[in-house]
């Protein structure tokens, strides 16, 4: 006599030795098995009403003959842009005008939220200080800016620029060869030379040299006690190293100055009012939001750790360094990363002052090609490719400043 090693009897409706009822039984009262099934339903819910809705466009479209798909990229853009990262003309094709407008946005965002952070700590701490003017004056800002929305910020600040500030002839000069004014802030840049983009070359280097010299400095201190000057070695490293490339290349010091016009400027690098604007209101608004972050992070670190700190003779800056700071930092990073994703979204406001980002020109493109589902998807995948890299960077930050039991 051999045993059926069939899993499932057809003829009686068993399974493994199992009635269907046992077995789905089974299933239910198991609660990782019917988290699968549940997970399962809802993957195949979610991938027939996508396919439902393609079908739907797709049928739409056809039925009013309206063109699909990515040919229009090559065709010529036949407008201008503002200002750019790199350079563009009318004839160039709308492929390059996206990529203008999102480097564009990618600049917003990476100067916004540098700025933002530094802006926001430097409140929030201010805002804990023990002197009342100091504390009330952060207090005042946070409030002011919190609470007027933004599209009105960016308002405000462009009228500011462009109504309020003097024209070119009278344009102040704050500092030798900078001049603010209607136009917006002209100031020198060094004239193009290849060791430039060796010191760009240098300085990315340094900045993963930093990540070694911080691993290297947490093993250093478990097994001796003793901590490396990281701070030190890092700014070292960011500076020393361009500054180095730059030495070895012959260390150019010709600088491009601007020169003062009737009606504009020549030569040098402009801010322009667009992008002063933008960068003002995301900068100042962000930096509120932030400010309480801050401050919130600070305060959840025990007071004893403060005193215990003071207590071994540490002075009130290397107190917030060296204790509140590292501890408050597991509470910040998490509603950080929030703020930082939504200044870089916040940038979409920039077309109502007329600064060319990825929304703007893709705007454009689409009133030009009505090729209205593909523009919408690029802005969608932007945005989304964008807040992806930012949270899967800031988690992985938080994921090395937790606190480890050992």
């Amino acid at each position: 006599f051999k045993k059926d090693h069939r899993p499932f009897d057809f003829s009686k409706g068993h399974f493994l030795g199992k009635s269907m009822s046992e077995v789905f039984k089974s299933w239910i009262d198991d609660k990782n098995k019917r988290s699968l099934v549940y997970q399962l339903l809802t993957l195949i819910i979610v991938v027939y009403i996508g396919m439902f809705f393609f079908n739907n466009t797709v049928h739409n479209l056809q039925k009013q003959k309206i063109a699909s798909g990515w040919d229009f990229l090559t065709q010529e853009a036949g407008f201008p842009i503002g200002e750019g990262v790199v350079e563009y003309t009318p004839a160039d094709s709308y492929r390059h005008a996206l990529w203008v407008g999102f480097l564009n946005t990618i600049k917003v965002a990476l100067i916004g939220n540098f700025l933002a952070v530094i802006l926001g700590t430097i409140i929030g701490v201010a805002r804990l200080s023990k002197n009342w003017l100091v504390s009330r004056l952060s207090l005042c800002y946070i409030e002011s800016l919190r609470n007027v929305p933004l599209l009105l910020q960016l308002f405000f600040w462009y009228t500011v620029i462009t109504d309020i500030l003097p024209i070119v002839r009278k344009a102040l000069k704050p500092f030798p060869g900078v001049f603010l004014s209607n136009r917006g802030l002209v100031f020198p840049i060094p004239k193009p030379d290849p060791v430039f983009e060796m010191m760009g070359w240098a300085f990315l280097v340094g900045v993963l040299l930093i990540f070694l010299v911080i691993h290297l400095g947490k093993k250093y201190q478990d097994k001796t006690g003793r901590s490396l000057p990281v701070i030190r070695i890092s700014l070292g490293l960011i500076v020393g190293l361009p500054l180095l490339m730059w030495v070895i290349g012959g260390a150019p010091t010709a600088l491009d100055i601007p020169k003062q016009g009737r009606f504009n400027f020549s030569g040098g690098y402009t801010f322009s009012p667009e992008i002063m604007a933008l960068l003002l209101g995301l900068v100042l608004y962000t930096g509120a939001f932030i400010a309480e972050v801050v401050r919130a992070g600070i305060l959840s670190v025990k007071k004893g750790q403060t005193e215990a700190a003071m207590s071994l003779g540490l002075k009130p800056h290397q107190v917030l360094r060296l204790v509140t700071f590292p501890q408050a930092l597991r509470v910040i990073v998490p509603p950080l990363t929030s703020q930082l994703l939504n200044l870089t979204k916040n940038s979409s406001l920039a077309v109502a002052i007329g600064y060319p980002d990825f929304v703007s020109v893709n705007n454009t493109t689409l009133n030009q090609t009505g090729q209205a589902v593909e523009c919408i998807f690029l802005i969608i995948v932007l945005y989304l490719s964008t807040s992806l890299i930012t949270s899967v960077f800031m988690n992985w930050y938080n994921k090395n400043i937790a606190l480890v039991e050992r």
